[in-house]
This record gives structure tokens, sequence and C-alpha cells, in this order.
């Protein structure tokens, strides 16, 4: 994606990527596991697209997105869940709002590596949500999950999962408690959790 197509000041990024992926793709094999992959790639787009999405980067089964505003982000990935429900993949998603620098080669900021933090602490099926995001989109519908540490985490920045009614329960994701290991590193800071169910 070239910069100057993309968000600029204050963005919210949301990374996704499919669980047990490697273990899916055994089961199914190749040429099935190739379509359930384009179907997701598909709903991803659409859900990204609808709700003013950017897609900066796809890797595999994962996606990078920026949105200029977190509200927007929130409603794309309950789309986006809502759509793979009926699926076998299941999906984590997280999501953090900040500042960053747009250079020639793209994004550079550590908001992005809060983001990318964020989403791999999900399961899948769930939307974790960060403090600051959190609080430009409300907390409706979004549960509390505790504190969390990572090296990366400012403090005190919320982590939160989204419960959205557009959300669907995930026979494969955690009850609705941290979904976090609680490590400490002494690089590191609070930040708390909210869920998606």
């Amino acid at each position: 994606m070239a910069p100057s197509k993309l968000p600029t000041g204050t963005v919210t990024f949301l990374f996704t990527d499919i669980e047990g992926s490697t273990k899916l793709l055994d089961e199914l094999g190749d040429e099935a596991y190739s379509q359930v992959l384009s179907e997701h790639h598909r709903a991803c787009r659409e859900a990204w697209e609808a709700h003013g999405g950017v897609e900066v980067d796809t890797a595999g089964d994962a996606f990078f997105v920026a949105f200029s505003r977190p509200s927007a982000a929130l409603a794309a990935a309950a789309a986006a869940q809502e759509a793979l429900a009926s699926g076998p993949l299941s999906v984590r998603m997280g999501m953090h709002t900040g500042e960053v620098l747009l250079a020639d080669t793209g994004y550079v900021g550590m908001e992005l590596h809060r983001a990318a933090r964020i989403a791999a602490a999900g399961h899948g099926g769930q939307v974790l949500v960060s403090a600051s995001t959190a609080a430009l989109t409300g907390s409706e519908g979004l549960r509390d999950l505790g504190e969390h540490r990572s090296r990366t985490s400012p403090p005190p920045s919320a982590c939160t999962s989204s419960a959205r009614a557009s959300f669907r329960p995930s026979s494969r994701s955690t009850a609705p408690t941290c979904p976090c290991p609680r490590r400490r590193s002494s690089a590191g800071s609070a930040s708390s959790l909210r869920s998606s169910r």
C-alpha cells in the first residue's frame, strides 16, 4: 500500500490471525484449505472496505488494516467475525489506537507494535481492544479482562475485548477472563484487557 493512501494522525490499527491454521490445513488438505482461506480473505476485505479500512499488509492468513476512526475498526471487526462465524476458521483480532509516523516505507512507531501484541494475546473468536481504543469508542459492549503484562504496553493501557451483540460466542474461545498469560517482565508495564465473546 502506498503511504499516500494510508490514514495519518491518530490511527486505529487492526491485526488479525487465524488460530490453529496449521492444524486446520493438515485436517482439510491443501485444496480445501485454500478455498477456506480464499473465503476468509473475501469476507475480511469486504468488512474492511465497508467500514473505511485500508489494508496495509497481508501475509498468509493474517491481515494488518488501518482505520481513521476507532468505531469503524470495531464495526469492521464485528462484521468480519460475523461473516466468518459459520465457517471452520477461528480468527483472533486485536486493535489499538495511537499516533505513529508515516514514513516512505509505511507506518513506524511503538503504537504499531502494541497493536500487534494485543492481537497476539487473543484467542480465536475474540476481538481485543486497547484502553485507548475503548476510551474513544465507549465501554458499551466491552468486557474488562483485567491487567496484562506486555513489554510494549504503555502504562496504564488497557486491552479490552468486545462483547457486542454482533460478535459471536466462540466455542473455541476461552471463558470471559483475561486470555493472556500473567507474565511479569522487568521491561513491561501493566495493561488491562477486554475480550470479545
